[in-house]
């Protein structure tokens, strides 16, 4: 079932065609500065994703192989996308605070387990990677 979402003024709307289950969480250190905390998302393919107002988006290109999207009305972060050439070019991770609805959507994995902050834990046992493994998949850079 497709999920819809948008940014906090609603300048900026967005489907995903593809069926959202899962959302990972991730522990770096431009997503904790990002998102202010932990930046849990879900991930879509680029042919799965539609928007509405994208003129409204401003984008940051925070690496090498990566952006940050954001409302340039009012500044809510929306996704984070992979600029990298390579099997992953284009993946998109919406931020889940984004989705209008997230029921069924439940986190099961952290990636930069080794950058996570003391006192930040999740119930259930999720699958997790390191900085390292984490890079070594996606052959970029934080």
């Amino acid at each position: 079932m497709s999920k819809t979402g948008s940014c906090l003024c609603g300048a900026v709307k967005y489907t995903v065609t593809s069926d959202i289950t899962e959302a990972g969480a991730c522990h770096c250190g431009m997503c904790r500065k990002w998102s202010g905390g932990i930046n849990i998302a879900v991930e879509a393919k680029p042919d799965q994703v539609t928007f509405e107002g994208a003129d409204n988006i401003t984008t940051y290109a925070s690496s090498e192989w990566g952006e940050r999207c954001f409302c340039s009305t009012c500044g809510s972060s929306l996704y984070f996308r992979i600029t990298m050439p390579g099997p992953h070019y284009g993946t998109y991770f919406f931020g889940m605070g984004t989705i209008d609805d997230p029921s069924g959507v439940t986190v099961t994995q952290e990636i930069f387990t080794d950058k996570k902050p003391e006192g930040y834990a999740f119930a259930g046992d999720l699958t997790g990677m390191t900085e390292a493994e984490f890079m070594a998949m996606y052959g970029g850079g934080e």
